[in-house]
């Protein structure tokens, strides 16, 4: 029997009251939100030896099922590398944002680990949803889970508030997409917190200016009719499938 996508919500705790108001009215009008003491001090570190464990382990193909950054520690298809990170996708903080922004039944995306090493890691200027803007839609959304403290010098995301709602791209009005944008601020908060946007808002990585590790997951979700990133079809194995619930195989659209 195929679950219907209210119980999927439902299965993982999802209720009207997951997200505050606050919550609610920073997405609508900002674009992103920061939600505070997600990840839970023994989780926190679980999730930090997880990181280096695979990058150790990985070598040079760290990150090669997506795709790989000069001056950044890559990791992806995380789905497929440990329990631990099944409680990312199936979280309900994650789910009711993502429903909230989206407003119809929705997928992973990708699950993907990212560090930008000392003096490296500003991106362009971008929106990760590359589909039509201002049709007043929710299309994707993407989730910062800090394992360590973002702070204003350790290569934060920064984003434009707003910007979800323009109909023009960053390559529409912007000469020079890295350059600093005059109205971005950076998402910023203690290890333990999840920084939430709309895939749509104008946001870019900046440049670690420190010497200090800026270590995140990156849990991307998108409306089912739209592709994956990390097909999880295709890279599913048979440890994982076998502790996979049908709610989240659902997520995970499997």
């Amino acid at each position: 029997m195929s679950l219907s996508f209210e119980s999927v919500l439902a299965e993982f705790g999802v209720t009207e009251r997951t997200l505050t108001k606050q919550h609610r009215d920073e997405l609508d009008e900002l674009g992103y939100t920061v939600f505070h003491n997600v990840i839970d001090p023994d989780w926190l570190e679980e999730m930090r030896t997880n990181f280096e464990r695979l990058i150790e382990e990985e070598g040079n193909k760290a990150g090669l099922e997506v795709e790989q950054h000069a001056g950044t520690r890559r990791l992806a298809n995380l789905v497929n590398k440990g329990r631990v990170f099944d409680q990312i996708y199936q979280h309900p903080i994650l789910l009711a944002a993502a429903h909230h922004v989206i407003q119809r039944p929705f997928k992973l995306v990708s699950l993907n680990g990212h560090d930008p090493l000392p003096n490296s890691g500003q991106q362009n200027m971008h929106s990760d949803y590359a589909g039509p803007r201002g049709d007043g839609l929710g299309h994707q959304t993407n989730a910062l889970w800090m394992l360590d403290d973002l702070t204003s010098d350790n290569g934060p995301t920064r984003v434009v508030p707003g910007s979800h709602k323009w109909p023009e791209f960053p390559k529409d009005m912007m000469d020079d997409l890295m350059a600093p944008h005059p109205d971005e601020v950076y998402i910023t908060g203690p290890a333990g917190s999840v920084g939430f946007f709309n895939g749509q808002i104008w946001h870019g990585s900046t440049k670690n200016r420190s010497r200090r590790t800026r270590r995140v997951y990156h849990c991307a979700l998108t409306a089912r009719e739209n592709a994956q990133q990390t097909d999880q079809r295709k890279f599913l194995l048979p440890e994982t499938e076998a502790r996979l619930t049908p709610a989240a195989r659902y997520i995970l659209d499997v």
